[in-house]
């Protein structure tokens, strides 16, 4: 039987306990020296075995002096553990500095981005002029998109759009597309008020169409002026007696509306469009600014060919008007001044916060 420790070696046996904590740099090398300690083979556990040779009384006043002991070789072991996490708070609070004398991180407020801005604008000055807003399907046929806006399968006008199209086919046999335009609008709006005045047109009442419709738009181009998803306005009047007369009226009193300028002109360009006969790019010059001098192309128009007419379902003989297609990107562009389109879809906020 081995010599029971006495006062003294338990006091040493403590005394080397909280040595051996304190030296422990880190909560993984503490627990190794718990182990030595306090662990199954630990020097305490020994001698906690040692008590079963001891007679009764022996076990009673020894196991006193290890028990306390041990108290003090755990209470060593909390206080170094402690002092280990307050150390590690303490290092992670001076790698992550606050300063709260700062003032507090606001949520700005939010703005329209400058595209829906010009958007709001054109509606808002066409139904000024009594026009109606239309909207309509991002996904068109074949019918609405092309072949009754005088584009049929084949046709070589087509070309001039290089198209998306989707896999899956329409009643036609014609695969569907995301619209190239927002032309088809003209063949919805004017088919569906067909059929509401059906019987003021049987009995030869003309029913007036004016109607805008604005709407992102997409085709297979992308730079400096072009995007793969771009935005347009459809405009369409038909009457009795519409014109390019009234054409020439009713967008330059928009155009002087929405760059808020009386001091631009209008000028029209032969051109071809297989739904307007004749048909017209129309260009803008201001007086002033940047820009003064130059001739700005915004909008394709013509005259609305009287086979798309009829495809509306109304009569060439009395439903006589124009059309035009204007790039809401454009305008917006010239009226905020920006010489590059690919802003307008990059997600900067701080181009975009000029605008809010």
């Amino acid at each position: 039987m081995s010599a029971l420790p006495a006062s003294s070696e338990l006091d040493a046996l403590v005394s080397a306990a909280t040595a051996a904590f304190a030296q422990a740099p880190s909560p993984a090398d503490l627990e190794n020296a718990k182990a030595q300690f306090l662990g199954k083979a630990g020097r305490v556990t020994a001698l906690m075995k040692e008590l079963a040779q001891l007679a009764p009384e022996e076990k009673k006043t020894r196991g006193a002096a290890i028990n306390q002991a041990k108290q003090a070789i755990e209470a060593a072991l909390t206080a170094r553990r402690q002092a280990l996490q307050e150390a590690e708070l303490q290092q992670h609070l001076q790698a992550e500095a606050l300063d709260v004398t700062l003032p507090g991180r606001q949520r700005g407020a939010g703005g329209l981005h400058p595209v829906s801005l010009a958007w709001e604008r054109i509606e808002q000055i066409f139904s000024s002029m009594g026009f109606d807003v239309a909207d309509g399907p991002e996904i068109e046929n074949d019918w609405f998109n092309f072949t009754a806006l005088g584009n049929p399968p084949n046709h070589p006008a087509r070309s001039m759009q290089d198209t998306f199209y989707v896999d899956m086919n329409g009643e036609d046999g014609q695969p569907y597309c995301l619209r190239t335009h927002t032309s088809p609008m003209q063949i919805r709006y004017a088919s569906a008020a067909a059929q509401r005045h059906a019987a003021d047109l049987a009995a030869g009442r003309v029913r007036e169409i004016r109607v805008i419709a604005p709407g992102r738009t997409y085709r297979v181009d992308s730079d400096a002026t072009h995007s793969p998803m771009f935005h347009q306005v459809e405009g369409l009047w038909l009457g009795e007696n519409v014109s390019f007369k009234d054409l020439k009226a009713v967008y330059l009193d928009f155009c002087r509306a929405f760059f808020e300028t009386d001091q631009l002109a209008l000028r029209f360009r032969p051109s071809y469009f297989p739904f307007t006969e004749p048909s017209a790019e129309i260009d803008i010059q201001f007086a002033d600014g940047p820009l003064a001098g130059k001739w700005l192309e915004v909008s394709g128009s013509g005259q609305v060919h009287p086979q798309v007419v009829k495809n509306m379902g109304l009569a060439p003989e009395t439903h006589i008007g124009f059309a035009f297609g204007s790039g809401i990107d454009r305008l917006a562009m010239l009226r905020y001044g920006v010489s590059d389109l690919r802003q307008f879809f990059e997600g900067d906020v701080r181009f975009l916060r000029q605008f809010a």
